[in-house]
């Protein structure tokens, strides 16, 4: 069974199992997982295995978070705030998240691995099953859509940590994903670093500045992107 390195990192990709990108195209590798079919792609961090009381106090605090978020804005999240919020001890909250912006992060994550199933396994274009040039379209848009829709939540991580996005498993996931698309594409090109430039775009403080000063609409921030993937053609 012929391997591949997995660009995030030296993990090696079995290279037989058989996501198709298109008629003829060779698959994109998918895990062995125990039932799940992905591709082998880093995923968002999901809480490791804990008690039960734990695991409640987890979910506390992160309800608690959550409704701040949604009766004043991620900025007013503080982690005394959310301690009073969810009955927990401001230690245990600390203990549990260690910042706000680890908080913040925690309070993306379901929906990030939504995301990230959509991609992985969901139906073309955007899933697997639709050449590489049309999955790389179909992804970015979705991706115009899913951080115009969580900007403010976005944004308010980034400011918390402005390198976190770069490291978290979301963000390695995403990357993965378009250098692998990428390098069906221009096979001779550096895919990991035009897969971090494709996600350049997308960081929190220029899509709010395109979206909300500039007051561009989603469709026009994805006929940009389109017209930028075809200036060399």
């Amino acid at each position: 069974m012929s391997t591949r390195k997995n660009p995030a990192g030296g993990t090696e990709i079995p290279g037989s199992a058989a996501s198709q990108d298109g008629p003829g195209s060779p698959p994109i590798p998918l895990a062995s997982g125990p039932g799940l079919g992905l591709p082998l792609l880093p995923t968002a961090d999901r809480p490791a295995p804990e008690r039960a009381d734990a695991a409640r106090n987890r979910r506390k605090i992160l309800d608690a978070a959550a409704r701040i978020v949604a009766e004043v804005g991620p900025g007013a999240v503080t982690m005394n705030q959310v301690a009073h919020a969810s009955g927990i001890g401001v230690g245990t909250v600390y203990r549990r998240f260690g910042d706000v912006a680890q908080l913040l992060w925690a309070l993306l994550d379901d929906r990030e691995r939504q995301f990230q199933e959509s991609y992985m396994s969901g139906p073309p274009p955007l899933g697997p099953g639709a050449p590489a040039d049309e999955r790389l379209r179909a992804f970015l848009d979705a991706l115009v859509d899913r951080v115009i829709e969580q900007r403010e939540l976005l944004l308010a991580a980034q400011a918390a940590a402005p390198s976190a996005r770069y490291t978290s498993g979301a963000y390695l996931a995403m990357h993965t994903h378009v250098t692998l698309l990428v390098s069906r594409l221009r096979p001779e090109a550096n895919g990991a670093l035009l897969a971090h430039l494709l996600l350049a775009p997308f960081s929190p403080s220029l899509m709010h500045h395109l979206s909300v000063e500039r007051n561009l609409s989603a469709d026009e921030l994805k006929a940009g992107l389109d017209a930028l993937l075809t200036l060399g053609d």
